[in-house]
């Protein structure tokens, strides 16, 4: 099925997508690696506030290159997803609805993703450059002596994506 979906992205939008599901998405997302998510970890541990709301919100695994002058991001293609596994699930807890990402997840982060009733999409590797093409903002959140790997809030319209776990817990890999 294809369908379109804007943020935020509310548990009852979450649950009508369904693995394999084609997505045109348009709103906020914010990006954040592997550094950003040992950071926003370390936040939730100490019990402090976090630099934005999770409730209903998406995280792009994603570290956008530089901006070339007169474009609103560089190339911002997804990074492998498994890398971030061990800090999936406080995010989650604080009301996290979405990841983008690229590559399989590992049985927990399906587990969780039902238990949550969260959704995992996955965004076309090796395209960043066509990606950026989507953005339509691009603003600094937070650590941002991270570089790349900074927070951003990006607003994007119709940014492709493709579910790949949905809340179900069904996966488009066949052995997960």
């Amino acid at each position: 099925m294809r369908c379109v979906i804007k943020t935020p992205l509310e548990k009852s939008n979450v649950s009508r997508l369904r693995a394999g599901d084609e997505v045109l998405f348009s709103g906020v997302v914010y990006t954040a690696r592997d550094q950003a998510h040992k950071k926003l970890h370390a936040l939730i541990r100490c019990g402090k506030n976090l630099p934005f709301d999770l409730r209903n919100q998406l995280i792009y695994y994603c570290g956008p290159t530089a901006t070339p002058k007169g474009k609103v991001i560089g190339s911002c293609g997804p990074t492998t997803s498994n890398r971030m596994d061990d800090f999936v699930e406080p995010l989650l807890k604080k009301g996290l609805s979405a990841m983008i990402g690229k590559g399989r997840r590992s049985k927990l982060i399906r587990d969780l993703v039902k238990k949550y009733q969260a959704v995992y999409f996955i965004a076309p590797a090796g395209c960043g450059a066509l990606a950026a093409r989507a953005v339509i903002s691009n603003k600094p959140v937070a650590f941002n002596e991270l570089g790349p790997e900074a927070i951003r809030c990006l607003e994007v319209k119709d940014f492709p994506l493709i579910v790949a776990l949905d809340a179900r817990g069904n996966s488009i890999y066949p052995d997960l």
